[in-house]
């Protein structure tokens, strides 16, 4: 199986657009034509792992963390990160990292992972994001009722249409437009000379911005235009399935202490380092795996009892100031079940690609 095919499924799940500025997810070596029959899940690329991967004759590691995240001036072996590089490329392994895009989404994300194993209910985005949609707005004369429905399907099947858990969705009005053809316009369209009147339809649709310029192309194969009238409108609204963190219930309302309990064990950490408990029970929880304190406030607003993160710093714990309970079960703890996370998205291929998730503990934090 192409190395493409297999990544297109992460990113069906969570496009690339979708990681943050400072983010390097995608393929940082190898090549999307290379054939790969069997792929390494991890949660870090470090050499060990690469090794882990040469001697399970796999062909591809994906990964959550990108081991490359700035650019690299040389490659001579000095850190591991170039040692990693460098083993991979002479190996002919490829190396896949899905970040920041896969904590972004909400379905099959990294946080909903989180949530999933703390039971929580009503799970929703944390801090959903902004500037990803345009409203796409596409003019269709009325002369031919069936070129409208031809051209709304094609938006509709092109991936247009989507709000929340709408699909095919539109906003159709009719009106009058007016032009003035030019001397090379086709001839059906307008008498020359003169200023014509044409019956028209409006139909605006929501598209995500990494999709505009795809079903733009789609829609003029079918639409009768010679140059398709249309509009793009960007739009700043909040997408709710796309964002950082997540919150959500506890099944039931919890004992402060036995919730840090069962938190511990879920969550399958040897420390969880939190601040101090200002309520004796809990039921709303946020979550945030890796470094989640640019939530805090968010969290605080949404009025969650207690955040879940990890990468705490000291003097960020004072942030909490009794009015959240702050509990860090530590970065790599709360992204471990990553792994598992790509191999329930990746298991429709299962039975053409051996998925091998790493023995490897990559942790580099250890706990006396």
């Amino acid at each position: 199986m192409k190395l493409q095919e297999i990544t297109s499924i992460l990113e069906n799940v969570a496009p690339l657009s979708y990681q943050e500025s400072y983010d390097n997810s995608g393929l940082i070596t190898g090549s999307n034509e290379a054939e790969i029959s069997s792929v390494l899940l991890c949660l870090d690329c470090i050499e060990s792992v690469v090794d882990e991967a040469i001697e399970k004759k796999c062909e591809l590691i994906i990964a959550h963390h990108p081991i490359v995240f700035s650019g690299l001036k040389k490659l001579n072996g000095k850190n591991y990160i170039e040692r990693v590089i460098i083993k991979a490329i002479k190996n002919d392994i490829a190396i896949y990292a899905c970040h920041t895009n896969l904590d972004n989404v909400l379905k099959n994300g990294v946080n909903q992972k989180i949530a999933n194993k703390l039971g929580l209910k009503n799970q929703y985005i944390l801090a959903p994001k902004s500037n990803l949609m345009s409203k796409l707005v596409v003019y269709c004369p009325n002369d031919k009722p069936e070129d409208i429905v031809s051209v709304r399907e094609n938006l509709f099947a092109n991936g247009a249409g989507h709000i929340s858990d709408y699909s095919n969705c539109s906003f159709n009005t009719e009106g009058k437009g007016s032009f003035f053809p030019g001397e090379t316009t086709h001839p059906v369209f307008g008498e020359k000379g003169k200023v014509n009147f044409i019956e028209e339809t409006k139909i605006e649709v929501i598209v995500m911005n990494q999709d505009v310029r795809r079903i733009v192309a789609e829609v003029n194969k079918v639409h009768p235009y010679e140059e398709v009238a249309y509009e793009l409108i960007p739009m700043s609204n909040p997408n709710q399935h796309i964002g950082s963190g997540m919150i959500g219930e506890l099944q039931t309302e919890m004992n402060t202490n036995e919730f840090l309990v069962f938190l511990k064990k879920e969550m399958n950490t040897e420390c969880v380092r939190y601040t101090n408990i200002h309520k004796d029970r809990v039921s709303k929880i946020a979550v945030c795996g890796g470094s989640g304190s640019f939530l805090l406030e968010g969290a605080k607003a949404q009025q969650a009892d207690v955040f879940v993160t990890g990468d705490y710093k000291y003097h960020q714990f004072f942030d909490a100031e009794n009015e959240i309970m702050i509990a860090d079960v530590g970065h790599y703890e709360s992204e471990q079940f990553t792994i598992d996370l790509f191999q329930k998205i990746l298991e429709p291929i299962a039975k053409k690609v051996n998925l091998i998730k790493t023995e490897v503990n990559t942790n580099p934090v250890n706990y006396l």
